[in-house]
């Protein structure tokens, strides 16, 4: 099979297509035929060494979608042909991947491979972190950075569907119209206002936060009483400056993860929730897949350059 392979940390010119054995599936695990798979930030930094290892010889990618192709042992959750998408701890660049049985969601009926592969990922990040240990509840005033993103669009979508009143904040007045239609009350320019300034008035009460740096400050700041703070990302910094008094007067709570290093046990049940609470939403429109661009398999390189000038709105998908 072919497959997208890092050769060495560096930029996206470090991709290139190697020919790798087929994978057989192991115990609960079953071999999927990949149509699409998503880009996810996560794989840049992956290719990059920015978790502290290198990745030459892996092959990224955190999500797809495709058809079961074979059942290993133990494995009865899924028939041959049935349409998936995956959560994947890896190896979603590629023409096959086996992926643990209970981490796969039903490509729902009428939905493109192609939409499906932009779901898994950013799903099952925003419902872990803002619903599971941010506690978002309906009438909450909820805050998402970056919310044109694959990340921002689906948190925005979810947190209407459930009651919260969306708040975002973007860098272009087109991704600030495209956030107030999928529902956004107030989405913020951050190239030409302050955030923090502007929704003040509001207050928050969960923030999702990729950014960290010294928007870390502000998000305290404008965060109510007993308001919830997590952290997916840190795109302009790990380190920031906390006053410690405030977090203590207002009850705050800081919490982040990061989904890829979890175990399998705790993936599984997230995808069972997530398949009980969030996958009916999909079915009454109330959440969509927002797809900005494919590129095929090959041009993984390419897409990543894309993913990485931030020029797009919603998800980026491999197809293969």
């Amino acid at each position: 099979m072919n497959a997208i392979v890092i050769t060495q940390p560096g930029d996206a010119a470090v991709l290139q297509v190697q020919a790798r054995p087929r994978p057989e599936p192991g115990y609960r695990q079953v071999l999927v035929r990949v149509a699409a798979a998503g880009l996810n930030r996560s794989d840049i930094m992956q290719r990059q060494g920015g978790y502290g290892t290198d990745p030459s010889g892996q092959v990224p990618g955190l999500e797809m979608a495709g058809t079961v192709e074979q059942c290993g042992p133990g494995a009865n959750r899924w028939q041959v042909g049935d349409a998936v998408c995956a959560l994947l701890p890896g190896g979603g660049y590629a023409d096959y991947v086996v992926v643990d049985e209970r981490h796969c969601l039903p490509v729902p009926d009428g939905m493109s491979m192609t939409d499906a592969a932009s779901l898994p990922e950013t799903v099952l990040t925003v419902w872990s972190n803002v619903f599971q240990q941010g506690r978002l509840r309906s009438g909450d005033h909820f805050l998402v950075h970056g919310g044109s993103s694959g990340i921002g669009i689906t948190a925005i979508q979810l947190a209407v569907a459930f009651g919260a009143n969306a708040f975002a904040t973007v860098g272009s007045e087109e991704k600030k119209a495209f956030c107030e239609k999928l529902g956004a009350e107030r989405v913020v320019n951050y190239k030409t206002e302050d955030f923090e300034q502007v929704l003040q008035p509001y207050g928050i009460d969960v923030i999702l936060d990729m950014v960290g740096g010294d928007y870390v400050p502000k998000n305290i700041r404008l965060l109510r009483p007993d308001g919830r703070l997590t952290f997916i990302n840190a795109m302009k910094g790990a380190e920031s400056t906390i006053d410690i008094r405030e977090l203590m007067s207002k009850r705050i709570v800081l919490t982040g993860s990061m989904l890829k290093p979890r175990s399998d046990e705790f993936k599984a049940a997230l995808v069972a929730d997530v398949l009980a609470s969030v996958w009916p939403l999909l079915t009454t429109g109330q959440l969509r897949p927002v797809v900005y661009r494919t590129f095929p398999l090959a041009d993984a390189a390419t897409a990543q350059q894309l993913m990485e000038s931030s020029d797009h709105i919603g998800k980026i998908v491999l197809t293969v």
